[in-house]
């Protein structure tokens, strides 16, 4: 049913409990998973050694670490899976990702690092579930 699916990965409570929910789908479905971790450059415009610099290495550095571990619970399930850390508007690289990948499926927490409303989805979350050309997860 699930080929591959693309799992939008922040290290968020929500994003967390997305990751759990494909663990599961793949190992049923014998699935191929892609975590992505997206630095959200137009936060902070492309680095110039300035500040922001400094702030997107740490990004891509908690970014990488997250996608590692992932690829490692993964492993731990006999799941195959593939990481990718992108720079740009998530829910723009989240599309780009899924179309990449073929994605029959696209898993994403409902808010992310930068939300904290209770019971409120996130603007990363409703953008994918708005333009997505296929199923959306929402955890």
């Amino acid at each position: 049913m699930y080929e591959t699916i693309l799992v939008s990965a922040d290290g968020s409570d929500p994003a967390n409990r997305a990751v759990e929910h494909t663990l599961a789908l793949a190992d049923e479905y014998g699935s191929q998973l892609e975590f992505l971790y997206c630095v959200e450059t137009h936060r902070y415009g492309e680095p110039a050694l300035s500040s922001a610099e400094i702030v997107l290495n740490d990004l891509e550095d908690r970014g990488q670490d997250l996608l590692s571990e992932l690829a490692d619970r993964a492993d731990n399930y006999g799941i195959d899976a593939s990481t990718c850390l992108c720079h740009g508007r998530p829910w723009e690289e989240i599309r780009k990702r899924a179309d990449a990948v073929d994605a029959d499926l696209i898993a994403i927490g409902y808010q992310g690092q930068s939300h904290s409303r209770d019971g409120k989805i996130g603007s990363t979350a409703e953008r994918v579930v708005r333009s997505a050309d296929r199923p959306v997860l929402t955890a």
